[in-house]
């Protein structure tokens, strides 16, 4: 099984708020991989979970890391980082 890694500054002025954070988490969980997000050097959460995303807490140029893990892991990172990074 496939296992990417890809970290990324967020942009947005407000951060990964209610939007973002559940257009993210519906692209994680249809990307039908195991995909988890994790802010600077905290804990990783499930990025399916539109509430663990929020709880992070991300706000305007804070780093976050995406780990896929499962086929075409690399071009589901990618994907998810645009969807991050979109704004």
């Amino acid at each position: 099984m496939a296992t990417a890694t890809r970290s990324t500054v967020i942009n947005d002025p407000v951060g990964i708020h209610a939007r973002p954070a559940a257009e993210f988490a519906q692209a994680a969980t249809a990307s039908g991989c195991t995909v988890t997000i994790a802010k600077g050097d905290g804990a990783a959460v499930p990025a399916g979970s539109i509430l663990s995303v929020m709880g992070l807490g991300v706000k305007q140029g804070d780093t976050v890391t995406l780990t896929v893990e499962g086929d075409n892991a690399e071009a589901v990172v990618d994907s998810l980082v645009e969807t991050l990074t979109k704004a």
